[in-house]
């Protein structure tokens, strides 16, 4: 490929002035100039920040994916922006969100990068660092970070769900001070994310039905050695995505949208997957609204057994066989065609994989639970439409008569 087709010649191939700046300057940091020439440049957005502890490890998988660029042909270059950790942010991360995918939008435009692999984990950091570089619409692929490893309590797997369980507990006397600082010290006992099928993983497990990350992007513990080898692969790919052109408006189409709502509805993703990918479609031009969510989830039950809804941990997903094999299990309903960021379609991603465990993952025609993971209400209360997740909601919720407070 030719120097003046990379975006980033328009920085370092320059002649007079400019260009004196701009190679002088990296050659500060002890690169040379032919390191900026005739490959591209790929930017690595890092949300890294011991204020977000859920991507606290992103320092090593930054390592890891700098390891593939060069091993590629590309040069790496590290840059980090705001970053959303939903358990230390008050009030809420989500009022930051627009402005994280602003700073990301713009840390791209501005720069000398060809294309850009995304490093998120912790809920708003995936959508904010998706929606900046729908904006940019270069060549992208998202590394997630994964989820922490099971939590253990007197022989129990717990994890963010029993939050409330045990708040109640405590609050009425049934949970002393000791055992709630015992569950404490063994609810996040390693690197990653929420260990349920929360924000964050269901964020994880959307830019994989996108086609926007590696297939097992999803639900790799972020201690497993496979996280790291996946971050490794990943900054081989966005190498041949820059020299490719294989570009976000190439992999989001509106199949790709209508494929992630449906996986969505399969394995009982967060209500604020809706949020989420309406603002990335937005972003990337794809007419979608709330509707088109009760349309492709009609139909699809709920085959993941996972918390909240179910019984098991992401960690058990991937044991099972990872978010491609619940797409094996849907693929008679999903655009088989849609291209991902391997340059293969989603069919020829999960055709193969096995299901490891039918308790966590089970098949169409069996369901774990026949009620859709998303349902969109519209009534006298909610004219413009509500979300609920009525596969999360005990059974003794499901029919109430009480004063209504809107």
């Amino acid at each position: 490929m030719e120097k003046k087709s990379f975006r980033s010649n328009g920085w370092f191939g320059r002649k007079g002035k400019d260009g004196l700046i701009y190679r002088s300057w990296f050659k500060k940091q002890g690169i040379p100039a032919d390191e900026l020439t005739g490959k591209p440049i790929i930017g690595i957005c890092n949300t890294w920040s011991e204020l977000t502890p859920c991507n606290s490890h992103f320092r090593e998988l930054a390592e890891c994916v700098k390891r593939g660029v060069f091993e590629a042909g590309g040069y790496p270059v590290e840059f980090p922006v705001m970053s959303l950790g939903e358990t230390m942010i008050k009030p809420t991360a989500m009022l930051y969100r627009n402005l994280a995918s602003m700073d990301v939008e713009e840390s791209i435009r501005a720069n000398p990068m060809d294309a850009v692999v995304l490093l998120c984990g912790c809920d708003k950091t995936t959508p904010s660092l998706v929606m900046g570089a729908c904006s940019v619409n270069l060549p992208t692929i998202v590394v997630s970070g994964g989820p922490m490893l099971t939590g253990k309590f007197r022989n129990r797997d717990i994890s963010t769900s029993d939050v409330w369980r045990f708040s109640e507990e405590y609050r009425t006397g049934r949970m002393t001070d000791e055992e709630l600082s015992l569950a404490e010290s063994g609810m996040c006992r390693s690197d990653g994310h929420c260990a349920v099928m929360g924000t964050a993983s269901t964020m994880a497990c959307m830019v994989e039905s996108l086609g926007i990350s590696l297939p097992q992007n999803a639900a790799i513990p972020a201690p497993d050695a496979a996280r790291k080898v996946m971050a490794h692969i990943s900054g081989r790919e966005i190498v041949k995505m820059a020299k490719e052109n294989r570009c976000l408006s190439d992999l989001l189409t509106r199949e790709a949208f209508e494929n992630a709502i449906m996986v969505n509805a399969a394995i009982g993703g967060s209500t604020n997957f809706v949020i989420h990918l309406l603002a990335i479609a937005g972003r990337i031009g794809v007419p979608l609204d709330l509707s088109d969510f009760d349309t492709w989830s009609a139909g699809i039950p709920l085959i993941a057994n996972l918390q909240p809804s179910g019984k098991y941990f992401m960690e058990d997903l991937y044991y099972a066989g990872g978010l491609t094999a619940v797409m094996n299990q849907l693929l008679p309903q999903l655009h088989k065609d849609c291209i991902t960021a391997n340059g293969k379609t989603i069919e020829q991603n999960c055709m193969n994989q096995p299901n490891y465990n039918e308790s966590v993952i089970a098949a169409v025609n069996k369901p774990f639970n026949p009620i859709s993971g998303i349902v969109v209400l519209k009534g006298n209360l909610s004219v413009d439409g509500a979300v609920i997740k009525p596969s999360a909601a005990s059974t003794h919720l499901m029919q109430h008569t009480g004063k209504a407070v809107v």
